[in-house]
């Protein structure tokens, strides 16, 4: 058997005073929630309601699951079975077979007659509410997660008989519309994106909510709101979500979403041609998402996510470079690294920020004649040194382990989509192609604006021209040799400078002039496949490079002013501009 579609609440904290409360307590509940090939995402989604700050004793939960290619019967089962005396009641449908839809083409195709079953299981759940006279009926998708304990009462407090909390997403797709054409189709406005970015910030009517929303079975006009069948007049495009906007069109039930706080996150659904995997894949990128700029997903206590088998890709070894002090860093890399299945040896990042003057000139260092930031006119900061040193001593590491590839990454790393499957590819047609590499960028600032060029016989890879940073690379034991061959530990500058050096793409001639074998093979994955977490100016963003003191001055202290090094790219092309796509592309 299996667990059911259905989300919960379970603590039993008393309800804020902006809910009115009965002779019997604060309003009833239900929680309906419809859950298919959703194995990978229930530990969270449960997880997250088990945390909203509601009594329990109002709560009904109504699940319901079938058609599943996965293991979400036997997590809903498990988690039910485990609930259910936590809460006023529970009622849950599951069905072992068939596990497709005749019509289906996959398990993420949507046929007419998967439309037609989750409508009617939506009405089953809104005629359950009805029966148990409850005063509120929640829906929420099984890949949502509401990571805001205070969801319910914030909605609530809102008073809208159809209200939905905004949810974020990896990309502009989020649980609502701004315009519907008269055919019932997604329709862009010039309201959905400084509603999804909250550069305005409300509570705004929207002709459409879905995956997660609140109906008040208080307001008389929720009367005439339903599922299934469709409205007699209905003639729009047969899709579940458009069906119920149509019904809050003929029943006068204006919808609103509200963005006021951050509610949580709904995933990008996956493609009628894609796999399961693919959607596990997409839900991976939304926790990894959720790391960065918001709450962390915690599981259920009660079920937990499947365990995952970490490797290297393939690689001798995966670097990760992390100051000690920086521990929320290495926790955020790790469990990301971990997510995506892959393992990693952590380096103790050299705090040049912790070293004096004469420390660094014991260690042989000394600055390259001449050289002073293209940007800020100062010369090398310690953090910028113990970069250095850190990248150095894996070099170091490669070439005395022998080890023919390797990965690095620095701590501040946000990840691409399919990270994983996608390095992977590269590798495989990099070798097949028998391509001659030293270093391949996998992340970096492309400081050129020329048009870089394809390799041949090996997608989504360029010569990489003039480029900063070393977010993450993978190196050659050929490379590190070329690098530790240079002796840059004598006449030093930063290391996103040295590498261009090395690679002959620096415009700097004079700082060229210092090393003689210029000749390191350097490639860039294209588009990139990590970015910056944050950036110069942005509320989280921190820099041991940057903000530090003069390399050979204690009392000289750094910071970004003045340096464009680490400002985000703002060229349309760039690979960190986030693009997004409306439900009708998805």
């Amino acid at each position: 058997m299996a667990r059911p579609a259905v989300l919960l609440l379970l603590p039993g904290l008393v309800l804020l005073a902006v809910v009115q409360s009965g002779p019997e307590g604060p309003p009833s509940l239900v929680i309906a929630l419809i859950a298919r090939n959703a194995a990978h995402s229930l530990p969270y989604s449960l997880g997250a309601l088990e945390r909203l700050h509601y009594p329990r004793d109002r709560i009904s939960l109504w699940c319901a699951t079938d058609h599943n290619e996965d293991e979400t019967l036997d997590v809903l089962q498990d988690w039910v079975e485990a609930v259910h005396p936590l809460y006023h009641s529970l009622q849950w449908k599951a069905d072992v077979a068939p596990r497709w839809y005749p019509q289906e083409t996959g398990p993420k195709d949507w046929p007419k007659e998967r439309y037609e079953h989750v409508m009617k299981l939506r009405q089953e759940a809104l005629t359950y509410a009805r029966e148990k006279q409850a005063h509120y009926i929640m829906y929420v998708d099984a890949d949502n997660v509401l990571t805001n304990e205070h969801t319910l009462r914030l909605l609530m407090a809102e008073n809208k008989t159809l209200v939905a909390p905004m949810l974020d997403s990896q990309t502009g797709f989020s649980n609502f519309w701004c315009g519907i054409t008269p055919q019932g189709f997604y329709r862009r406005t010039p309201d959905y994106y400084p509603t999804r970015n909250r550069q305005r910030s409300g509570c705004f009517p929207v002709p459409m909510v879905h995956s997660t929303f609140l109906i008040d079975l208080q307001k008389e006009e929720s009367h005439g709101l339903a599922f299934y069948p469709p409205h007699p007049k209905y003639t729009w495009t047969f899709d579940d979500i458009i069906v119920f906007a149509y019904s809050c069109l003929a029943a006068g039930v204006q919808g609103y979403v509200c963005n006021t706080h951050r509610y949580g996150y709904v995933n990008v659904p996956a493609l009628p041609h894609q796999e399961i995997e693919d959607d596990e894949l997409n839900f991976v990128h939304l926790m990894l998402e959720a790391m960065v700029d918001g709450t962390p997903f915690r599981s259920s206590q009660f079920v937990y996510p499947q365990p995952k088998n970490p490797d290297k890709m393939g690689f001798d070894e995966i670097f990760l470079i992390n100051l000690r002090r920086r521990s929320e860093r290495r926790e955020r890399m790790l469990r990301s690294l971990y997510e995506q299945e892959i393992t990693c040896r952590i380096i103790d990042a050299i705090d040049g920020g912790a070293m004096n003057s004469s420390d660094i000139k014991r260690l042989g260092v000394n600055l390259l004649p001449g050289y002073y930031d293209p940007f800020s006119g100062r010369t090398l900061t310690k953090g910028e040194v113990g970069c250095f040193l850190s990248h150095f001593q894996i070099w170091k590491e490669i070439t005395e382990r022998q080890l023919d590839t390797a990965v690095v990454f620095e701590d501040d790393v946000r990840f691409q989509p399919f990270f994983k499957r996608k390095i992977i590819r590269l590798m495989n047609d990099i070798r097949s192609a028998g391509l001659d590499w030293d270093l391949i960028y996998i992340g970096r600032k492309q400081v050129t604006m020329d048009p870089e060029q394809p390799v041949k016989n090996v997608q989504h890879l360029v010569v990489a021209d003039y480029s900063y940073w070393t977010l993450c690379y993978i190196i050659s034991l050929q490379g590190a040799q070329k690098l530790l061959n240079a002796e840059p530990l004598s006449k030093m500058l930063p290391v996103d400078e040295f590498l261009p050096i090395m690679s002959d793409t620096h415009p700097n001639k004079e700082y060229k002039q210092h090393f003689v074998n210029r000749n390191l093979r350097v490639f860039s994955v294209h588009p990139l496949l990590v970015s910056p977490t944050h950036y110069t100016g942005e509320p989280s963003w921190q820099s041991d490079t940057e903000t530090s003191t003069l390399w050979d001055n204690d009392n000289v202290r750094t910071d970004w002013n003045g340096s464009q090094k680490t400002l985000k790219d703002t060229r349309g092309d760039s690979p960190y501009v986030l693009h997004s796509a409306s439900h009708d592309e998805l």
